[in-house]
């Protein structure tokens, strides 16, 4: 019982802090600078490890099911059934994950080391809303950044599909692209649009709330950074399949 009360309690929390963040995007004054700053953090930052994740998820995709679409004559579609497999599902959870696992317990570490440096207290003697200056340019930063991640890693593991394919098993370049190209359609494209934006806002609103709930001093910074990553992991997952069944049915193709 007391389980259940601390996650509704949790939850209430962060449900207010992530109204209180929305709203402070629209209010005056903005923060421009810190949203830029955080942008170039989480986005710019993320490039080598998004690049590299969806290069090799696209290149394993492709040496996994190659000689299985073989054995069945259908090697045509590699090209489709690796796109759409990092389109519709792994493009936005690895990356959601690989964000998680550098910006999420950066923002939530940066955040809990202000608390128990008692800034946030000093921010709000100085008349600084915390919120609408920490808060909201990292809610907005991420969910500018992670579509565009999103998008990089889904057009990398297509190439890294494409070299393994015509590189280690000799498959013409022209029927992989082509496989691709005829595969993908415009539900596909905005499914894998709108995950990376609900996977965003979830992330942030976990990474900010531990963080600024942290306690314990320097050891409470730690457990508050380990608890952001795991909640935010576990969530994206979660909500990797309500979504996919969302999409599934208000757009009529299976997810």
């Amino acid at each position: 019982m007391n389980f259940i009360a601390r996650f509704l309690f949790d939850l209430q929390e962060m449900s207010l802090l992530a109204a209180r963040a929305v709203r402070g995007i629209f209010k005056k004054p903005h923060y421009i600078p810190e949203s830029i700053a955080q942008m170039d953090y989480i986005g710019v930052g993320s490039l080598t490890i998004i690049i590299l994740t969806g290069f090799f998820t696209g290149g394993v995709l492709t040496l996994q099911t190659y000689q299985t679409l073989e054995s069945y004559g259908a090697v045509d579609q590699l090209g489709y059934l690796v796109s759409i497999s990092l389109v519709r599902e792994l493009g936005p959870v690895l990356t959601a994950l690989m964000v998680t696992g550098r910006a999420v317990s950066a923002i939530s570490a940066e955040l809990g080391s202000m608390v128990v440096s008692e800034q946030i207290d000093a921010m709000r003697a100085l008349g600084t809303d915390p919120i609408r200056k920490l808060v909201a340019p990292r809610l907005l930063a991420l969910i500018v950044t992670l579509p565009l991640l999103t998008l990089i890693a889904d057009v990398m593991g297509i190439a890294g599909g494409w070299a393994v394919s015509t590189w280690l098993f000799g498959l013409p370049s022209s029927m992989f692209l082509n496989s691709v190209r005829d595969g993908i359609t415009t539900d596909d494209i905005i499914g894998g649009i709108i995950k990376p934006l609900f996977f965003a806002f979830l992330m942030g609103t976990i990474a900010c709330h531990k963080g600024l709930k942290t306690e314990g001093g320097t050891v409470g910074v730690g457990r508050s950074t380990t608890t952001a990553v795991v909640t935010a992991s576990i969530i994206v997952i979660i909500a990797d399949f309500i979504l996919a069944r969302a999409l599934q049915l208000i757009l009529g193709t299976p997810t």
